[in-house]
């Protein structure tokens, strides 16, 4: 069993499903090329503990090619985005004493 993300032509997020193990083929083909000819639009494989892609992918992620990275909404008050992770970097709550 695998997880794969369903992308649209603004590399946005629309869908996610469990699908068939990425080790196995379906008519032939890997299962990320045949969901994407099945559903006529670009198909990613996701991954929960972040083994590829960086980060697990949600409905409005973007998918950025060039990171080969899924990367979740910008977030209102973030200070930056760590590069080596994909994810945005959000200010600590300092703890009372």
């Amino acid at each position: 069993m695998a997880h794969y993300a369903f992308i649209d032509e603004n590399n946005l997020v629309t869908e996610v499903i469990v699908g068939i193990d990425e080790t196995k083929k379906i008519e032939g083909l890997l299962p990320e090329i045949w969901y994407a000819n099945f559903r006529n639009q670009t198909c990613k494989r996701t991954s929960y503990n972040a083994k590829i892609r960086k980060n697990f992918a949600g409905v409005g992620y973007t998918y950025d090619a060039m990171r080969d990275a899924f990367i979740e909404p910008e977030p209102v008050g973030h200070l930056g985005f760590n590069e080596e992770t994909c994810k945005w970097i959000m200010p600590t709550i300092e703890e009372k004493p």
